[in-house]
């Protein structure tokens, strides 16, 4: 049976991720098989993988699709790991979806719509059930386990059903690493009431705590280590410096309030006048907002995620990512007028996804994809969309979850670009075209708008990781400095890997004596 970490924290937010992805990365490197495992996830940032074959049409009802969804952690802390995702790595998702309603996904499949009361009622001993099986495949086929926690171990209310932090803990027979950020204060607080309040049994598998995202004097932190161990008789493995390592967000906490608005990436020290800034809406329901992330790195990019009620005034180009619900995010943009911005923008527009449906002239079967307040008040089953795109979206219960490779055919405010791109596709409904689309989003496709459509300098496809491709990327930001009349930066020094510098961020500030990697 494998050894498994789990990496547990005192709070959501802390840094769980990157003390994860870091292990991960650190035994690879060491040539020990090392697998990523969470039991329950709750992301909308969702990635698609291979379902585990065990999983795939077991009960012989037809759910034998090859591809599942995972949280967006793991996806990384496999790559992390040098190993191929699977359905395993995340067993059980919960994607919110707005009015306290929550998609299940267990073993990749969308399973329903359930309030929370209704998925701890009646399907989490199915949950539970699916995350053994998928840890017990893990540890029969790798040496190592990493598996990431949730939230805070210490939700006292949540002992008997907390499926990520005490059920793997227990399950797994795990060793236990606490993370504490010291960046919000208390931290030595957070950490002795945590182990305070873990159940009894799971205290003794703690082996030790990492303090995160610190910024000071270490010296002055030395006597609050010191009194720390000395009252819990836990040993303190680490003091992580405050560093993001770029890895991808798992939740809608990174962003700002709907009311805020943020700027991701500097600039990489371009003056702000010969920089471009691409805003991102703030959509309530927003999902899959990672696929933004490559852009913010590029030399004088700003990605500025604007409130829906914000000017486009100061945009060169705008980016709408995907939501976890359409209609209830079109209801909102509308409210907001933000529609009527989008209408008047003079730049380069791409639309992902739900941002992809939201382009288009109308929804049809709104009532199969509004949340249920929504939904009573919908007059009708069709709503017009922002109408940028000559396409229409009709939803359906089905959800197509599948990996994408085509030829790409550079068209609006990716013109130029070819060449083959790789992706993953996420999502209910789908999309046909309502006139000719002037050119096919891919090269061996056709004007179906099955994969996506473009118009003028508007274009929208169902293709998430699309800007992880070189050729995408560099055509978007190239259309997007030609649109603001500025000269794109050239010769900046890439950074290292995401997963480097996690794993440069744990080993050069953790003692890794419990790992026995020699």
């Amino acid at each position: 049976m494998a050894h498994t970490i789990l990496v547990a924290g005192t709070a959501s937010h802390v840094g769980k991720s990157t003390v994860a992805t870091g292990l991960c990365r650190l035994l690879a490197d060491r040539g020990i098989s090392v697998a990523p495992f969470k039991a329950q996830n709750m992301s909308n940032n969702a990635r698609a993988v291979p379902r585990a074959p065990e999983t795939m049409d077991k009960d012989g009802n037809g759910d034998g699709d090859a591809y599942g969804e995972i949280g967006v952690s793991q996806y990384v802390q496999a790559r992390a790991a040098h190993v191929s995702p699977t359905t395993d790595c995340n067993p059980v998702l919960l994607k919110p979806r707005g009015e306290g309603e929550s998609q299940l996904v267990v073993d990749g499949v969308a399973v329903g719509h359930y309030a929370a009361g209704d998925y701890y009622d009646d399907h989490w001993e199915t949950a539970r059930a699916a995350a053994v099986a998928a840890h017990d495949r893990l540890a029969a086929a790798h040496d190592v386990i990493v598996a990431e926690g949730a939230g805070s171990i210490a939700e006292i209310n949540f002992h008997d059903r907390d499926l990520a932090n005490v059920e793997t803990a227990r399950f797994a027979d795990a060793d236990i690493v606490l993370v504490g950020d010291i960046e919000r204060g208390g931290v030595f607080a957070s950490l002795v009431g945590t182990l305070e309040l873990m159940p009894d049994d799971l205290r003794d598998q703690v082996i030790g705590v990492v303090i995160t995202k610190f910024r000071g004097d270490a010296d002055l932190l030395a006597p609050g280590v010191d009194a720390f161990e000395e009252r819990t008789g836990v040993d303190v493995l680490g003091v992580i410096p405050y560093d993001d390592p770029g890895l991808p967000a798992e939740d809608s906490v990174d962003l700002p309030a709907t009311d805020e608005r943020a700027v991701r990436g500097d600039a990489d020290g371009v003056d702000a006048e010969q920089s471009v800034t691409i805003a991102v809406p703030r959509l309530p329901r927003v999902s899959n907002f990672t696929d933004l992330e490559p852009l913010a790195a590029e030399p004088g990019v700003r990605i500025a995620y604007v409130p829906l009620d914000a000017s486009l005034a100061d945009a060169d180009a705008v980016v709408i990512p995907g939501t976890k619900n359409t209609v209830d995010d079109l209801l909102a943009i509308r409210e907001a007028g933000f529609d009527d911005e989008l209408r008047a923008f003079d730049g380069p527009i791409v639309g992902l996804c739900g941002g992809y449906q939201l382009l288009g002239e109308r929804l049809r079967g709104v009532d199969t994809e509004a949340s249920s307040a929504a939904a009573t008040e919908l007059a009708s089953t069709t709503l017009p969309a922002v109408g940028l795109l000559p396409v229409e979206t009709t939803f359906t219960p089905e959800k197509r979850v599948v990996d994408t490779t085509f030829e790409l055919d550079g068209a609006g405010p990716l013109a130029g670009a070819s060449g083959s791109v790789s992706g993953y596709e996420i999502h209910m409904g789908t999309t046909e075209a309502t006139a000719a689309v002037e050119r096919p989003f891919a090269r061996d496709g056709d004007a179906s708008a099955a994969l996506g459509a473009s118009a003028g300098d508007v274009l929208g496809c169902y293709l998430h990781g699309l800007f992880e491709t070189g050729t995408a990327r560099d055509a978007f930001v190239e259309r997007v400095f030609e649109a603001a009349g500025r000269e794109r930066p050239t010769g900046a020094t890439p950074e290292p890997s995401p997963y480097a510098r996690a794993a440069a961020l744990v080993a050069d500030n953790c003692s890794l004596d419990f790992l026995d990697l020699d």
